[in-house]
């Protein structure tokens, strides 16, 4: 079973909703794993925007990257240039791959205005993802 840890600065929104659609892609093919360099917790509007699409990431947590170091991924994905220069050297067979996506954190405007931004990010990460499961899986 493939191992795969998602890295973002706070492990609140990109990388939470990238394990999300990792799992959901992935299914019972890979253990999936989301981490930061920081930890800001669980951003409410990541999980309201994951579960209009049915994927629910509700009792996901926010994890430092760090207390994964002993495990020997196959991939660590970094989901923003923060999490690309200060993620921990992972000394094993990891393929490292990298996608930045814009903070929807850092949205501003309306509720509907940042939710747009919150929905655009989600889609954007799922594309991504579905990508990297169609090409990754065996």
């Amino acid at each position: 079973m493939k191992k795969i840890l998602i890295i973002c600065t706070g492990n609140s929104c990109r990388s939470q909703m990238a394990e999300g659609w990792m799992k959901y892609f992935f299914k019972n093919e890979a253990e999936v794993y989301s981490g930061g360099v920081e930890k800001h917790g669980v951003n409410p509007t990541a999980v309201k925007v994951m579960a209009e699409v049915g994927v629910d990431i509700s009792s996901n947590t926010s994890d430092l990257v760090y207390d994964f170091l002993g495990i020997d991924f196959d991939f660590v994905l970094t989901v923003c240039e923060n999490a690309k220069e200060n993620c921990p050297v992972f000394p094993n067979r990891a393929q490292k791959v990298h996608k930045s996506f814009e903070d929807p954190a850092k949205a501003k405007g309306t509720e509907e205005e940042i939710l747009d931004k919150f929905r655009h990010i989600r889609d954007e990460i799922k594309k991504f993802c579905v990508d990297f499961s169609t090409n990754n899986l065996e």
